[in-house]
C-alpha cells in the first residue's frame, strides 16, 4: 500500500502528465491552425507537362499572384519521373483565388504554346507533410464489391489508368522530338563538313594541303 509521500508524488506526476498533454494538445492545434492557413492560400495544378518548372509556373502566374513555394506531386504509377500535378503556395487567399481565376479562363503557356491545365483550391489530404489532425482518429478497411465505397474506387482505378496512358502518349512524344531533334543537329554537322570540304575542293585549298602534307590526292 502506498504512503502518503508516494501517494504525493503520483498525484503531482499525473498533473504534470497532464499539464505536458494539454500543452502538447496547444501546440498540436497550432500547428494545424497554421497549416489550415497554408492550405487556404494554395492552389492545386494538374495536367502539367514534363517540361514544366517552378520557373515557368511563377513566369506565369507573376501577373496576378507571388509565389512563395512550388512542390510538384510526382506521378508514381509510370516509370518515367514527371511531375503529374503541383501545390503552388502564394501569398493569400486572394492572390490563390486570382490565379485559379487566370488558369482555368486562360490557356496555360509553355515554351510560347498553349496548353490546357486544371487549377483549384487545395485540401488539406493533398499534402503529403499534412500534420495530423487534433482528435482525428483513422481508421482503416478493405473495400469489396458491393460496399458503399466499391464503385468510387473503380472509377478513381480508371481515371489512374487514363492519365498513365495520357502520359505515356506524352512521353512518346517527348522523346520523338528528341530524337528528332538530335538527328537533325547530326545531320547538320554532317552538312557543314562536306560543305567544308567542297569549298577546300573549289578553292583549290585542298591542292595546298596536299603538297603540304606530301599527300597524293590522285593516281598520278
Amino acid at each position: 500500500m502506498a504512503t502518503s509521500d508516494e501517494q504525493a508524488r503520483e498525484d503531482r506526476q499525473d498533473i504534470k502528465d497532464e499539464q505536458l498533454a494539454h500543452k502538447d494538445d496547444e501546440q498540436a492545434e497550432k500547428e494545424y491552425a497554421d497549416f489550415e492557413a497554408r492550405v487556404r492560400r494554395t492552389i492545386y495544378i494538374d495536367h502539367l507537362s514534363p517540361l514544366i518548372t517552378a520557373q515557368v509556373i511563377k513566369a506565369s502566374l507573376a501577373q496576378c499572384a507571388n509565389v512563395v513555394s512550388t512542390e510538384f506531386i510526382q506521378n508514381y504509377t509510370i516509370q518515367y519521373e514527371i511531375p503529374a500535378a503541383a501545390l503552388v503556395e502564394v501569398d493569400n487567399v486572394s492572390q490563390a483565388q486570382a490565379a485559379v481565376d487566370l488558369m482555368n479562363n486562360f490557356p496555360f503557356m509553355l515554351g510560347g504554346m498553349p496548353r490546357p491545365v486544371r487549377a483549384v483550391f487545395a485540401k488539406p489530404d493533398m499534402f503529403p507533410d499534412r500534420p495530423r489532425k487534433p482528435g482525428l482518429k483513422i481508421e482503416f478497411s478493405w473495400v469489396k464489391q458491393g460496399d458503399p465505397g466499391y464503385d468510387g474506387m473503380n472509377k478513381l482505378k480508371g481515371l489512374a489508368r487514363r492519365q498513365e496512358a495520357e502520359n505515356m502518349a506524352l512521353i512518346k512524344l517527348e522523346e520523338e522530338k528528341e530524337l528528332a531533334a538530335q538527328q537533325q543537329e547530326t545531320l547538320e554537322a554532317s552538312n557543314s563538313k562536306y560543305d567544308m570540304l567542297e569549298k577546300l575542293m573549289t578553292d583549290g585549298d585542298i591542292t595546298k594541303l596536299a603538297q603540304h602534307y606530301k599527300v597524293k590526292l590522285g593516281d598520278d
